[in-house]
């Protein structure tokens, strides 16, 4: 059986993980829990909206909610099949007369990008923005779209 170690946070001395320190069950939880947008951006006091992608037989769609984001502070952006979209959260102005027991909203800058496959029609692109919601749908080309193939009855010949 293999011997956990761990280091105290406040000396290097190593100190035998015991049943009541180590807990694999936290350890799952944390595990299964893992954010890894909010952990790339190193604090979770950042903006970083998710996003919602479906594919439909007619193309793209992309939704994401952005409460307290103004239409004007969003930017929408296609290159190529790389869809980018970015905008930003403005902070509310905080008082110094003003006691907060909790500040959990986050504020600032965002960008996300998506890289869509060949078939993008992109004459074919719309964004609504409505109740704090943004939907963007890309549309496919109609080579791209499947399409139904009928079977045809085969003609009986005479032997």
């Amino acid at each position: 059986m293999t011997n956990l170690v761990r280091r105290n946070n406040d000396s290097q001395t190593p100190v035998r993980s015991t049943a009541s320190t180590w807990d694999p069950f936290k350890i799952m939880e944390s595990m299964l829990n893992w954010d890894p947008i909010a952990s790339s951006v190193g604090t979770a006091d950042v903006f970083v909206p998710k996003f919602d992608v479906k594919e439909t037989k007619d193309g793209y769609i992309f939704a994401a909610d952005l409460p307290g984001v103004a239409e004007q502070d969003v930017d929408i952006s296609l290159t190529g099949n790389r869809l980018s979209i970015s905008g930003k959260r403005e902070t509310e102005a905080r008082q110094e007369s003003e006691q907060y027991h909790l500040y959990e909203r986050a504020w600032g800058s965002f960008s996300r990008s998506f890289t869509l496959p060949d078939g993008i029609d992109t004459e074919k692109v719309s964004a609504h923005f409505k109740d704090g919601v943004l939907t963007v749908t890309v549309g496919k080309l109609p080579q791209a779209q499947p399409r139904r193939i009928e079977i045809s009855a085969r003609s009986k010949t005479t032997a």
